[in-house]
Parts: structure tokens; C-alpha cells; sequence
């Protein structure tokens, strides 16, 4: 039994002149316990309503989705926010750190809403996560005085503080410099494996999706499997790749033969 299970997933909406707009069409998709999935497409095919559906802010049109093997149709609004509070991690591009916060209190602030010895323990067990992610000496620093890889290090912090199951990470490079964001990912793909959590990483990045298990494309809300490692692939007017591209070295946990969209990217994780 899978973790998180879609099929046959839609989802769509109905625009002001009574048209209806297909975000999603017949999407499925497994991800199992440890796995890094990740899911490549440019922006507005539907990755973020996708990735809402996942992380049960969103609900599909039609299809089924089973969290662990329940339909969560069967699942009570109070009951769906339990689990997504409780199970799910979310890293976005933009950090979403609370302004006039301190890098712990961010961190500490989903546990507000924990039972019993999570909430008691909420500062100790923020800082303990701040020290996971290289930033124990920066527990008392406002946002604002941190660099754009540090705070996105809290934010992923914010994220793991509860241990969720699943990992749900929006374009979390997408506002860093290229080694920035293989530093963050590299601390990603650590703490997954280290926890055992699913990752799930939407993007428009073939870099970074080449460090995931498995590859989809999704174009025109339509999800397909990919062989990043394969030769020859062009995603011409979905994910454009430059004329004479180079290929990639093997990055640590990805797959090498991905084409280059920028400049080499060096291979880094966290130590």
C-alpha cells in the first residue's frame, strides 16, 4: 500500500463566462514511505494545484486520492486538517517566514497547535531543528538579517519541526542562486532519508528534479513519467532547454545526462 495514491485525479473550475477551465486531467500517481518523487513542468500546467491536492489544501474534482489507504473523501474537514497538520511538510519559494519573528519562534510556531509534549517542548524542539539545518547560532536573528539560503533553512526547518511523513516542496529553489539551491536541496534530500519521510518537489528545474528516485512531466494538467537519465529528450514549449546544452555530472541522489538550462551546477550536499 502506497502512502499518498492518486488515480484518475482532476480538477477543475468554472470561470465567470460559464466556461470550464481542466487544471488537471486523469492524473495518477503513487509515492511510497522514503521516496523522493519529483515533478517537472512549466508554470500554470497545474504543478501547484497538484501539489494543494497532495497536501489536502485542495480536493479534486473527481478521481480518488487515498492518504494510506483512506479515501480522503471519508475524511471530516476537522480530520483533514488534523492530518495535514500532523503528517505534512511545506517548503514554498517564497520562504513565508513571520516578519518580527525570530528565526526560532518561526520555526516553533507550528507546534502552537500540538498536543501535549510537543507544545510544552516547542522551543527546545525548534532549536533543536534549527541546529539540524546549520543554524543553531542563529536562533535570535529577525528574518530580514538572514540571507536567502538561510531562510529558506528555517523555512524547511518550520516545516520538519512536527516530523511529517510527507514533504511537499513548491519550487523551494526558485528564489536562491544555482549553488544556493543545490545546498538546499542536498539538506532536503538528507533529512528525508534520514527520517524516512516521502518527498515530493515540484519544479521547473531539470537540475533539481534529476536528484529525485522518480521523474514526471506535467503539461496541460496531464502527468507522464520521464527518463531524466534518457538521451535526446526535448521539452520544446514546456520545459525549454537551450541549443547545445551540456550534460550534467552525476549529482549526489539524481541521475546524470540532464540537460543544462543555465550554468554547470556543482555538485554539493550538506555535510
Amino acid at each position: 500500500m502506497s502512502l499518498l495514491e492518486l488515480t484518475d485525479v482532476t480538477r477543475s473550475v468554472r470561470l465567470p463566462d460559464d466556461r470550464v477551465l481542466e487544471i488537471l486531467r486523469g492524473v495518477t500517481l503513487a509515492v511510497d514511505t522514503g521516496e523522493h518523487v519529483a515533478v517537472v513542468g512549466r508554470s500554470g500546467t497545474g504543478k501547484s494545484t497538484l501539489l494543494n491536492i497532495l497536501g489536502l489544501l485542495d480536493a479534486p474534482t473527481d478521481g480518488e486520492y487515498l492518504l494510506e489507504g483512506v479515501p480522503i473523501g471519508r475524511l471530516s474537514a476537522r480530520e483533514r486538517t488534523r492530518r495535514r497538520g500532523r503528517d505534512f511538510g511545506f517548503v514554498f519559494q517564497q520562504f513565508n517566514l513571520l516578519p518580527g519573528r525570530t528565526a526560532l519562534e518561526n520555526v516553533a510556531a507550528p507546534l502552537m497547535y500540538a498536543p501535549g509534549r510537543q507544545f510544552w517542548r516547542r522551543r527546545t524542539l525548534a532549536a533543536q531543528m534549527l541546529e539540524r539545518v546549520g543554524l543553531g547560532d542563529r536562533l535570535d536573528t529577525m528574518p530580514e538579517k538572514l540571507s536567502g539560503g538561510e531562510q529558506q533553512r528555517v523555512a524547511i526547518a518550520r516545516a520538519l519541526v512536527r516530523g511529517p511523513r510527507v514533504i511537499l516542496a513548491d519550487e523551494p529553489t526558485g528564489a536562491l542562486d544555482v549553488e544556493t539551491g543545490q545546498e538546499v536541496m542536498g539538506l532536503l534530500d538528507e533529512i528525508a532519508s534520514l527520517t524516512g519521510a516521502a518527498l515530493v518537489t515540484i519544479t521547473h528545474d531539470l537540475a533539481v528534479a534529476a536528484r529525485a528516485q522518480r521523474h514526471y512531466r506535467l503539461a496541460e494538467g496531464v502527468l507522464v513519467p520521464v527518463d531524466l537519465g534518457g538521451a535526446g529528450h526535448e521539452w520544446v514549449g514546456d520545459v525549454p532547454t537551450l541549443p547545445g546544452a551540456r550534460r550534467l555530472p552525476q549529482v549526489p541522489g539524481g541521475v546524470a545526462g540532464v540537460p543544462e538550462l543555465s550554468r554547470p551546477v556543482p555538485a554539493r550536499t550538506e555535510q
